[in-house]
């Protein structure tokens, strides 16, 4: 077990991955020791069954746009608990950030701790998606990750225009408080660029090249 191997979400959420696909992702996380699996919640229960007790399963919520109603993603986030899942990445509602909705954005996320953390003690990483946000409203959100005690704030959903870039990481470092870490996802496939997202002050790596990155 590295200390880098142990920073690896191992992703596959391709919209077409099969039984076998995830069945293959868990036995890799199980033989490199990696920090979670992540894949889609219809495969949860197929990747715990397949996976080490030192491997987390993790999936998505509310992927990858984010605008379904807070009560769906409840549901959802309730299903894949009962599922086996350990952590929860929840793409908050882009649309109300881009509105400017700040209420609604801390009644779901109020929301979402409650249930996650507080009745079914497991993981939150909350997905932002930075390439479309200013540095204001990325700051904002910042703000509402430390103010509701979100155990994550993730860079990248990985369908956006872009993925995780080093100087929005450098930045929600700054602005997280210690109890908040960082995940930084989507476009991250070598070795260097793992390490650097982690130097700049992620703690988690979401990436489909789990493999190629510690090889």
């Amino acid at each position: 077990m590295s200390q880098l191997s142990q920073a690896i979400d191992h992703t596959l959420l391709k919209p077409f991955c099969t039984d076998t696909d995830i069945v293959n992702i868990c036995q890799e996380a199980n033989k490199y020791e990696f920090a979670a699996v992540c894949v889609p919640p219809t495969f949860v229960s197929l990747a715990e069954k397949n996976t080490d007790e030192s491997v987390a399963v993790c999936t998505v919520i509310g992927f990858p746009f984010g605008y379904d109603e807070t009560v769906t993603k409840i549901a959802a986030i309730r299903k894949a608990v009962e599922s086996g899942a350990d952590e929860l990445d929840v793409v908050i509602n882009i649309s109300k950030v881009k509105s400017a909705d700040w209420e609604s954005i801390k009644n779901e996320v109020d929301q979402l701790v409650t249930i996650i953390k507080s009745k079914y003690n497991k993981v939150l990483k909350l997905i932002l998606e930075t390439a479309y946000l200013t540095n204001e409203e990325l700051t904002t959100l910042c703000h509402i990750c430390n103010d509701y005690g979100v155990d994550y704030a993730k860079t990248s959903t990985g369908y956006g225009p872009e993925g995780a870039d080093l100087s929005k990481v450098k930045l929600m470092r700054k602005l997280l408080n210690k109890k908040v870490k960082i995940k930084a996802s989507g476009g991250i496939s070598t070795k260097a660029e793992a390490e650097a997202f982690i130097a700049a002050g992620a703690s988690r790596i979401g990436a489909s090249k789990g493999v190629l990155i510690l090889s």
